[in-house]
């Protein structure tokens, strides 16, 4: 089952209670205070998974919690925090909180992480109220509650070429031929219920991603056939390939009615690289001419045969071609001081490991001179 929408309910794990505790210690007061802070509560995190493909794991189980954190207990001893739950999702989720229709981020790249209910703050013990004028101090704090909210998660799915066209036009018989994808092929409209990705090799150790749409029919945007709902798979491809079978009887109205579908849906969809491809060639003698369609805005028309894999190689190296220069657009628009900044390095074993730049800005002068004291003992040995 493809499950591309789903909504959950997240809370973050509570934070443990602080504990109220004294040490026996002759000539301290009640002992002295020794109880523990509480441990945090886990958060519940998103993590991309390239091996998933679609939200069905969440489809009857929509509600999550985090581990609570443990109690703090006596002797100063903190109580455990609890663990993070982590829920693998596939690439390409959009999240979104439902209450307050804020957008919260999307997961793009393996192993991208996104907390959504971060856990409670577990409370201080007695020993954390303890001061000169006080020194048994029965005070204590109870743990937070974590952080809890519904979050819906939207996938669009990552493909380098969307496959776009009418009911029956052979989207998925050409998706079937030049990949080991095996969408439903079958000779009457609407066989293809959900979207279908396959891998496509090419010589030389090139490959791309291709994506079957369902069909789409006119009034798509407003949601009539199944292209409403699936179009939105489609928004993050490099490019397009507008499908025409060429027994079509209008084959410039069918062009048209694609196009117009497209940019009611997204101008930004529409404006993105499409080529024009008449399918079932085979059907036409070789030496029949195509049909005259006008398509000023496609970098070229192709005519192919899946069945009889006509047509196909200079088809996907155009693809290829097409991709590569998309890409190029893409890293030339990149920030450049993000994309030429030198990897960090690292400054060798010393009492903590540490990495250039990655201090944190809350940690203490102190530390930081002490580290600067080190590396110049170690400077002179040397």
């Amino acid at each position: 089952m493809f499950v591309d929408q789903v909504k959950l309910e997240v809370e973050g794990g509570v934070g443990g209670s602080g504990a109220e505790a004294f040490r026996r210690e002759s000539g301290v007061p009640r002992g002295g205070p020794s109880g523990g802070d509480g441990g945090d509560g886990g958060s519940v995190i998103l993590e991309v998974d390239p091996q998933l493909s679609t939200l069905r794991d969440y489809r009857y189980s929509s509600s999550y919690r985090a581990p609570r954190g443990q109690h703090g207990e006596g002797s100063n001893r903190t109580g455990r925090s609890g663990e993070d739950l982590v829920l693998r999702v596939p690439p390409g989720t959009q999240v979104r909180d439902v209450e307050t229709d804020e957008f919260l981020g999307e997961l793009l790249t393996e192993g991208q992480r996104m907390v959504v209910a971060r856990g409670g703050r577990g409370g201080r013990g007695n020993a954390r109220f303890a001061t000169a004028t006080r020194q048994a101090p029965r005070n204590w704090e109870p743990g937070k509650e974590g952080e809890r909210r519904t979050v819906e998660l939207t996938l669009k799915l990552l493909a380098d070429v969307g496959l776009v066209g009418e009911p029956n036009a052979g989207k998925s018989t050409l998706l079937a031929t030049v990949s080991a994808a095996r969408p439903r092929v079958a000779d009457y409209p609407f066989t293809t219920l959900v979207p279908n990705l396959g891998v496509v090799e090419l010589s030389g150790f090139r490959s791309f991603v291709m994506a079957d749409i369902p069909g789409i029919i006119e009034g798509a945007h407003e949601g009539k056939g199944l292209g409403h709902r699936f179009l939105r798979h489609i928004e993050r491809t490099r490019a397009l390939a507008l499908l025409v079978a060429l027994d079509d009887p209008e084959p410039q109205a069918t062009y048209q009615r694609l196009r117009t579908e497209l940019a009611r849906y997204s101008e930004e969809l529409a404006s993105r690289p499409h080529c024009l491809v008449f399918t079932k060639a085979d059907l036409l003698p070789a030496d029949a001419e195509l049909p005259p369609v006008e398509a000023p805005d496609a970098w070229d028309i192709y005519r192919i045969s899946s069945v009889a894999r006509q047509g196909l190689d200079e088809l996907l190296e155009g693809f290829w071609t097409r991709i590569q220069e998309v890409r190029e657009r893409e890293d030339a628009d990149a920030d450049p001081a993000d994309a030429h900044a030198p990897p960090p390095r690292e400054l060798g074993p010393g009492p903590d490991r540490v990495t250039e730049g990655s201090i944190s800005p809350d940690s203490g002068e102190g530390e930081a001179a002490e580290e600067e004291d080190w590396w110049s003992r170690v400077d002179e040995e040397l």
